[in-house]
């Protein structure tokens, strides 16, 4: 009898053992999880040369705490070791990339087929454009775009 016990014993405490090994969802992992992805998303931004705002802004499920813990590292980090920004080289998102290999040997489709410009076109490029026309600048700072 005290033989079954024994081992109904170690049986019970080698399953006990193994709890965390169960899919039981722990709160206080996955809170650690998403603190400690937060910090990377902060350090992650301060690398890339993202201004801390942009990063709260592109990732508003972040911890602001901790993506800001996360900037301020990588900030000492970088600033300790000399390192410099990281551009993001992806284009931003909705953008398709063109192998330049594919369409080598094609125009693009705003060109003209005859290679001469209109006389119109040509009077219009020598003209500076007045301020009260002028738009602002579509491109934008590959470190600032989300992507």
């Amino acid at each position: 009898m005290k033989v079954a016990q024994s081992i109904l014993l170690v049986s019970l405490a080698v399953t006990l053992v193994a709890c965390d090994k169960l899919p039981i969802p722990d709160p206080n992992r996955a809170a650690m999880q998403k603190e400690l992805d937060s910090k990377a998303i902060g350090g992650a931004c301060r690398h890339a040369g993202r201004a801390l705002e942009d990063c709260y802004r592109l990732n508003p499920k972040a911890s602001k705490a901790a993506v800001f813990a996360g900037w301020r590292e990588m900030n000492d980090y970088m600033t300790e070791n000399k390192l410099d920004v990281v551009l993001p080289t992806l284009p931003p998102r909705g953008t398709r990339m063109v192998s330049e290999t594919a369409h080598a040997g094609t125009p693009p489709a705003d060109a003209q087929h005859n290679g001469e410009k209109d006389s119109a076109d040509s009077a219009s490029d020598d003209k500076k454009p007045d301020s009260s026309s002028a738009k602002p600048s579509d491109e934008k700072n590959p470190a600032l775009t989300a992507g």
